[in-house]
């Protein structure tokens, strides 16, 4: 029966076949004006990709899904003229598990078909899923010898928490995806990561779910509870009322402006993207040049490719433990929801993500990113003068846009900011902050200590152990255009022997070209220039227009031997710099199946074919890292420790690209709050 509210159109039968069709082109326009071809995966689409998948395999399990990069040339002639271009086809990629069969699927989201479905048959597994990780942590609470461990302790079961860890290769041959369990001890504070329960192995086979291996090697004290907490609540407040408030208002609104998930701010404007396994992917960065009055691309894509954590203890429990981030736990499905006024500013938008869920349902993080313009009082660039009369000053405030994601992986926070500058410079920093990874010890002071240790006593009966962070960006550096060349300008002392000067020694720059790979891996250390450069554009006095790698924190190189299982997999830290010919398929540095991976697959195993990288369209490879080495200071909640590097223009613009910006006019104390957007 038809309600009083109900709207009825009558609609002559001859003209509703051409209604239906002007109603789908409608649609069609107003979808393909709406997409961007480098969108994050939609609610939508995960549903539509959960489907097409479950019909094929009931059971699987969904490892990975993401968007399957667009084929470059049709992005690029899609960016010339968006209106008039069609976009670039919709496809997903997904990585699931049925049975013990790991199935790389390439689904056609627009058509709606499976373009592909491949059986991986080399070594490596895909990431872990949240879901599997909390089923094998709850194993050993129902295992008899884990309960008379526990008992011979004199520890409460029910204040045990087990955490899963990767275990590695180590030569030997095996197709079971496993993990190794760590347990702690709870009672008295949430800081569970320092109260270690030690000298217990536990396996557990993550196909069959059950505990496959246990050995119970030793006692050892469990630290106290007292201490522990890092809690604000639990805090002496004895430093409170030392600092006065301070806030960041925009009375206006912000500078920038947010269509879709294209971000337009100052000259810069960019895409901003969610992965479930590289977190923000940053692509299409273009600056606005205001003497050619053109946009000018710097970056075609950007993100974190693999994030590599060994550490150095050779103990049982232990001795398993290097960790790649992305590729084992999922990077940006590690992403913690951003706290307002908190990990962001006040004058901060925030933007929500999604991934895919161990059966495939679209899990949202709200709050993943959040963008904001940083404004703390730094000169962006000034100059004095009173030679040419009365003293004239010009000075500028620099501010700068920032992009930031938190991702919470295990006991580690990673802070990650995209940073953009009016100078054209792009600046990314790593923060490290949350927990250290520490080590139950019988030492209750360093004077007791004897032996050679692979740690630093922090506290009664706790050693933080020694490890390292490499992260590994992937820069799909295009400047002015694809065809680019990576060029190491290298600084050489020259001897003055002619007498043609007083002086004895001058340095000048001795530029080298790379014309293949083997050419362009860089160490840090040497003086000079890392500049990838177009040289098929010049400026007006025939310099080629270039970008330049700046180091940021003492960049850190690899000090385990090259022969070391770990290292082995973790090959693609070898090298600060490498340089690749583009290829869309070589994304991830460590290879696709990077748990449990034999370093058979990844950015040294591309790089051995040693192709031709001169005047090409090509992917720089950047790696920093620190070696930690821990200290009191970082215990029981680590200050934050960043690293970072810039990309920044060098002869790219005819002058300074800031010298005709004009400074803000001072800001009310009126505020406007910020929302929440999806991407």
């Amino acid at each position: 029966m038809k309600q009083p509210n109900d709207f009825h159109i009558s609609i002559p039968r001859p003209f509703f076949f051409l209604f239906i069709f002007f109603l789908t082109l409608l649609q069609t326009l107003i979808s393909s004006q709406s997409i961007h071809p480098f969108d994050s995966l939609t609610p939508a689409e995960y549903t539509q990709i959960q489907t097409t998948i479950r019909n094929l395999y009931p059971a699987a399990a969904f490892h990975y899904v993401g968007l399957d990069d667009p084929d470059k040339s049709a992005v690029l002639r899609w960016l010339s003229d968006p209106q008039s271009k069609p976009t670039p086809h919709r496809r997903a990629y997904a990585v699931v598990r049925t049975g013990t069969k790991s199935h790389d699927i390439v689904l056609d989201l627009d058509r709606n078909v499976v373009v592909s479905d491949n059986v991986y048959a080399g070594h490596g597994f895909p990431i872990l899923t949240f879901a599997e990780q909390v089923a094998s942590e709850e194993l050993p609470k129902t295992y008899p010898p884990f309960i008379a461990s526990m008992e011979k302790r004199g520890l409460l079961i029910d204040e045990v928490i087990c955490g899963s860890f990767t275990v590695g290769w180590f030569g030997e041959e095996t197709r079971r995806r496993e993990v190794k369990l760590m347990c702690f001890y709870l009672n008295g504070t949430v800081n569970f990561y320092m109260r270690p329960i030690e000298g217990i192995t536990i396996v557990v086979d993550l196909d069959e779910m059950r505990i496959s291996g246990y050995r119970d090697r030793a006692v050892i004290p469990v630290p106290k509870a007292d201490g522990k907490d890092y809690r604000e609540s639990r805090q002496n407040p004895s430093f409170d009322n030392r600092f006065k408030s301070i806030a960041t208002y925009q009375p206006d609104g912000p500078s920038f402006a947010i269509n879709g998930s294209l971000v337009s701010w100052a000259n810069w404007e960019f895409h901003v993207g969610f992965d479930m396994r590289a977190g923000p992917v940053i692509s299409l960065a273009s600056v606005y040049d205001h003497e050619q009055d053109t946009r000018r691309r710097v970056m075609y894509s950007g993100l974190i490719s693999e994030l590599f954590v060994p550490y150095m203890d050779l103990t049982e429990e232990w001795y398993y433990r290097a960790f790649l981030d992305n590729g084992e736990w999922g990077f940006g499905q590690s992403a913690v929801p951003l706290q307002p006024l908190r990990d962001c500013p006040e004058n901060a938008v925030f933007l929500d993500g999604y991934f895919a869920f161990h059966d495939g349902t679209p899990t949202k993080i709200p709050n993943v990113f959040c963008l904001f313009e940083r404004h703390a009082g730094d000169i962006l660039w000034r100059h004095s003068e009173q030679a040419v009369g009365d003293l004239v000053t010009e000075s500028r405030p620099d501010r700068t846009l920032v992009l930031r994601m938190v991702a919470a992986v295990a006991n580690y926070d990673y802070i990650i900011d995209w940073e953009f500058k009016q100078t054209g410079s792009i600046k990314v920093t790593a923060g490290l902050s949350g927990l250290l990874a520490v080590r139950g010890s019988p030492y209750t002071n360093a004077g007791q200590i004897n032996t050679e240790q692979y740690g630093k006593l922090l506290s009664e009966n706790l050693l933080g152990a020694y490890h390292d962070h490499f992260l590994t960006f992937r820069l799909d550096v295009d400047v002015d255009g694809e065809a680019n060349t990576f060029v190491r300008n290298e600084l050489r002392t020259r001897r003055v022997n002619d007498g043609r000067s007083p002086r004895k020694s001058y340095w000048t720059v001795v530029g080298n070209p790379a014309r293949r790979e083997s050419e362009a891996k860089v160490r840090h250390g040497a003086a000079g220039e890392l500049l990838v450069t177009n040289p098929n554009m010049k400026t007006k006095v025939g310099n080629a227009v270039a970008y330049k790698i700046l180091p940021g924190f003492p960049p850190a190189g690899v000090l385990l031997e090259e022969d070391d299982y770990p290292q082995i997999r973790g090959s693609f830290t070898r090298y600060n710099v490498w340089v690749t010919p583009y290829n869309r398929s070589e994304k991830w540095a460590g290879g696709m199946y990077a748990d449990r991976s034999h370093g058979e697959d990844g950015l040294a195993a591309w790089t051995a074919e040693d192709r031709e990288i001169e005047n090409r369209d090509i992917v720089v490879w950047y790696t920093m890292g620190v070696h930690h080495v821990p200290c009191a200071e970082d215990f029981p909640v680590m200050p934050t420790l960043s690293l970072g590097f810039e990309l920044k223009p060098t002869n790219f613009f005819e002058y300074n690209p800031t010298l005709k910006y004009r400074p803000p006019a001072p800001a009310s104390l009126n505020c406007t709050l910020s929302g929440s957007i999806k991407i």
